[in-house]
């Protein structure tokens, strides 16, 4: 079992409220510059998220436990060992419904496939962060199995 004093606290946050609240030995994710992972000590840090999927190692005894939870973007803070993720969603993967998901991803192919046709840019870039965003919560989902 890691030393209680390797361990920090992480949190998840949306405006909806706390999604994911726990003691970790690491944390990954995708910041906007590229893939971070944060240990224990690690120096403060501010840094926006992209989409993309958070791992939390956390552990049990012999066992290394991992969270999954697909944020949309946000913003992830290290400070005093305490990690906050703030985000506008967030999901773990148990709680994802992976049929509205992949409902979300048709959606998002048939309104990219409608902008490039229309040659409407704005369009276009809203179809591909929403593409972007359900197949994000498809992987994120068969992650967490």
């Amino acid at each position: 079992m890691a030393d209680p004093e390797k361990l920090f606290m992480v949190n998840v946050v949306t405006p909806d409220g706390v999604v994911f609240s726990h003691h970790c030995s690491i944390v990954e994710m995708r910041a906007i510059d590229g893939q971070r992972s944060i240990m224990y000590n690690h120096l403060p840090i501010l840094t926006p998220l992209s989409i993309g999927e958070i791992r939390v190692k956390r552990s049990r005894e012999m066992n290394e436990v991992v969270n999954h939870i697909a944020v949309s973007g946000g913003y992830f803070e290290f400070s005093d060992n305490v990690a906050t993720i703030i985000a506008d969603s967030a999901e773990r993967s148990n709680k994802i419904d992976v049929s509205r998901a992949e409902a979300a991803r048709k959606r998002a192919q048939d309104a990219l496939k409608e902008a490039k046709a229309t040659h409407d840019q704005r369009s276009l870039e809203r179809a591909q962060v929403a593409l972007r965003r359900a197949v994000n919560r498809i992987s994120v989902y068969n992650s967490g199995k």
